[in-house]
């Protein structure tokens, strides 16, 4: 029992930065369904592209060759955040804007086609293996709890809270107060009437999948230099999670994503610190059903209105 409490908190912090690297992602999930009110099942990929482009750009410039920590971490996010934002552009190009006015069912299969062909150009390219990643941001912050047991923060993970909450905190101030923002806002609201009022829907709906990008490239560069390995498989089970977390907070709306994003990451550190590994999907999915049974739009998310 004396143990509960400080394996509560190592399990905590590890939730939160697990729940930070999936509301980084959730938010593309969120903004691309709000706007179009279509899911980007390719947005996992991206953030795997975005982890792999960083890993270049660090092998690239020599991540032990004794240049400042900060400019080789600047470097490596600053590559990633524009490859991949091209990515995110070429997507909304290639996959949704021919079939935009199309059945609903077109751009689904053709966001899962190209998951898949991300996913297998990645593998194609880099290889199938785990590839390791330089372990950079090295040392802890240690915390004693009493006796022999010690709450360990690595400096990658407090690095990765740091970074998702600054981003989010810039993120909500340029939704709220820019024109690009307010545009977002409007088509959101009614994509039809944004379009008579003179607003170019087609450069919001682009940028909205570009923006998406760049945060989950983001959360791929930071989450590779925490855990040391990489392979092109890790964007779909974490694009699933991601989805997840933002179907829990309430998709369409971006603080749910951010919520529902750490709730998720909670729920299963916690999970997995408590009751055998394998059951931290179950808990996981098993809170999303209990979600949406009892609130279907998610925890922040708004019923929609029909208009006629």
């Amino acid at each position: 029992m004396n143990e509960f409490f400080p394996q509560l908190a190592q399990q905590l912090v590890n939730g939160l930065t697990l729940g930070a690297i999936y509301a980084l992602i959730a938010i593309g999930y969120t903004m691309v369904y709000g706007i179009i009110g279509m899911i980007n099942f390719a947005h996992g990929e991206i953030y795997m592209i975005g982890a792999y482009v960083g890993l270049v750009v660090l092998t690239a410039i020599g991540a032990q060759a004794g240049y400042p920590l900060p400019l080789v971490l600047g470097a490596a996010l600053l590559v990633s955040v524009l490859i991949t934002g091209l990515y995110g552009f070429a997507i909304e190009r290639v996959a949704y804007r021919p079939l935009r006015g199309g059945p609903r069912l077109g751009p689904l299969i053709s966001a899962i086609g190209m998951s898949i062909f991300l996913q297998n150009y990645v593998q194609i390219g880099q290889g199938a293996r785990d590839v390791s990643v330089p372990m950079l941001i090295a040392g802890a912050i240690d915390i004693p709890m009493g006796g022999d047991f010690t709450v360990t923060i690595p400096y990658s993970r407090l690095l990765i809270v740091s970074v998702t909450v600054v981003l989010m905190i810039a993120l909500t101030l340029f939704i709220g107060g820019s024109r690009m923002g307010r545009a977002c806002r409007a088509c959101a609201e009614d994509m039809r009437m944004a379009n008579l009022l003179g607003i170019d829907t087609n450069r919001v709906i682009s940028f909205t999948f570009v923006l998406g990008a760049m945060l989950a490239a983001v959360g791929g560069v930071l989450i590779g230099l925490s855990i040391g390995k990489l392979n092109p498989y890790i964007g779909f089970i974490v694009g699933i999670k991601a989805f997840t977390a933002a179907v829990l907070g309430g998709i369409g709306s971006i603080p749910g994503a951010m919520l529902g994003g750490v709730l998720l990451g909670l729920a299963e550190t916690l999970a997995s610190g408590y009751m055998p590994s394998e059951y931290k999907d179950v808990v996981a999915f098993g809170l999303l059903v209990l979600v949406l049974l009892f609130r279907p739009t998610g925890l922040l998310g708004k019923p929609d209105v029909e208009k006629v």
